[in-house]
């Protein structure tokens, strides 16, 4: 268990925010701490291979989804799917800051939540108010692009995944159990 938690920021446009929590996440298991993984914009029925690892072993991580339709070429266009994720997302901040005041679990990964923020489906003060309410055991891990400075100031660790070269580039299609 954690003495103190603090908060984690993995952002930018290269491969490995999510590889990075999810590895960050089995080390906490590891050492017996307890660990909740919430995927938001990855609904359940989603193929990724992290989801199907976890539930097959014995470790002590929880995998929840974002379970609220989402399309990420044609929702940003559609205002009633906008304000109905955007309230969907909200309210799942408001049951996880209750978790982590709390300490359920003594690390909690908020996949994608930096991308929500950035493309304003969540209020920085939403992703705040779960920091400052946390127990101060809690580590807080915040993935996906886009991270704002006034996000970036909240945090005790940022880093940057950089793009320097990749095979999407080429037309090389996401590969199951590579790239999900």
């Amino acid at each position: 268990m954690l003495d103190k938690g603090l908060v984690q920021i993995y952002t930018g446009d290269g491969k490995g925010k999510t590889t990075a929590a999810f590895g960050l996440a089995l080390r906490a298991a590891g050492q017996g701490n307890k660990v909740l993984i919430y995927q938001f914009l990855k609904p359940p029925g989603l193929d990724i291979g992290e989801r199907f690892a976890l539930q097959l072993g014995a470790v002590r991580i929880r995998v929840e989804a974002f379970d609220v339709p989402w399309d990420m070429s044609e929702s940003f266009e559609d205002e009633q799917a906008l304000a109905r994720v955007r309230l969907a997302i909200k309210e799942t901040l408001d049951k996880i800051a209750k978790t982590g005041e709390k300490r359920f679990y003594d690390v909690l990964i908020l996949d994608e939540i930096v991308f929500c923020h950035s493309k304003g489906l969540v209020e920085l003060e939403d992703i705040k108010r779960i920091i400052d309410k946390k127990d101060t055991a809690v580590e807080i891990i915040l993935t996906g692009r886009g991270a704002t400075a006034e996000l970036i100031a909240l945090a005790d660790l940022v880093t940057e995944m950089k793009n320097i070269k990749h095979p999407f580039e080429k037309g090389q299609p996401a590969r199951r159990g590579i790239e999900f």
